[in-house]
């Protein structure tokens, strides 16, 4: 359940409109289902869809609830990069979405991972099965897959501790001139922007380290370590520090490089295997589209 509480300068928005805009992934006329079937409620109350919030209104949002029957193993010839009776690690292409939500229940990573792997843990519910931790559907990269819920566990628990290994790369505008640096800021749901995140007084710790790999007339290739998990967690540091990934349609600038998103690739992971008490890491190249780009800015530097 989400909640939700409305600031002053909300109050008057129908629910419906003011749900749409601030929940992920949604869309009015799903929030106005939502809102028929009782599962938002405000100050604890159902209401109808046209009602009009008020500041300082406390909105509870439910997820539909989604049977196991909805969510189909799917073909997608996934790239499992390893695999045993534990763990997997899988790389996520671009513009796929982790995990089904209500509305979208085919196409994504578990869909894949349902097709492919012959268990996966269940502690996340019918609809993350599996799923340790995501990536954003506009980055590619590697994810860990628990197969049992042991292993789940003591994967969260290494994710908790800061002792798993997350190196992205990222191309972000205009020019670093320092050659590495820490960004430690809380990050927390934007007041301005519901739908995303920022560096804010109340929000949550956040770490993010990085290291410049190369400098071009206009752009810095950087590689972006993680020591904690936060959402949108680089795409946010970065813009904080005035250097927002390039093609980022949410925290990056207008004139941008034509992709289909941010330019951010997660290429390393790596843990302690739960059973074997081994540690193990895994890299992922480049996708292509960022090797051109990358190609291109040095023909031009």
């Amino acid at each position: 359940m989400q909640e939700i509480k409305v600031t002053q300068a909300e109050d008057g928005l129908r629910i419906d409109r003011f749900l749409a805009e601030i929940v992920p992934d949604t869309s009015r006329s799903d929030m106005q289902g939502r809102i028929k079937d009782g599962i938002v409620l405000v100050n604890g109350n159902t209401v109808k869809p046209n009602y009009r919030v008020k500041a300082d209104d406390l909105v509870k949002v439910d997820e539909r609830e989604l049977v196991e029957s909805d969510i189909v193993p799917e073909d997608l010839d996934l790239d499992i990069v390893y695999e045993d009776d534990h763990v997997a690690v899988v790389y996520k292409p671009r513009g796929m979405v982790v995990h089904p939500a209500a509305g979208h229940t085919s196409g994504t990573l578990v869909n894949g991972l349902m097709h492919q792997l012959d268990n996966l843990s269940g502690i996340n519910g019918e609809l993350r099965p599996g799923i340790v931790h995501r990536i954003d559907k506009d980055t590619s990269g590697l994810l860990m897959v628990a197969k049992d819920d042991v292993t789940h566990r003591a994967l969260v628990d290494q994710l908790v501790d800061k002792s798993v290994t997350r190196r992205y790369t990222a191309l972000v505008h205009g020019v670093i001139p320092h050659d590495k640096g820490t960004i430690e800021a809380p990050i927390g749901r934007n007041p301005k922007e519901r739908q995303a995140m920022a560096v804010v007084d109340d929000g949550k710790e956040a770490v993010t380290h990085f290291n410049v790999i190369e400098r071009f007339d206009e752009f810095t290739l950087v590689e972006c370590i993680l020591e904690t998990g936060r959402t949108h967690q680089i795409r946010v540091h970065m813009k904080y520090i005035g250097y927002p990934l390039a093609g980022d349609p949410k925290y990056g600038q207008r004139k941008t490089l034509d992709t289909d998103g941010q330019m951010l690739h997660a290429g390393t992971i790596g843990f302690i295997h739960p059973a074997r008490d081994e540690y193990m890491e895994f890299t992922s190249p480049l996708p292509d589209e960022f090797e051109d780009i990358i190609s291109e800015l040095e023909h031009k530097s």
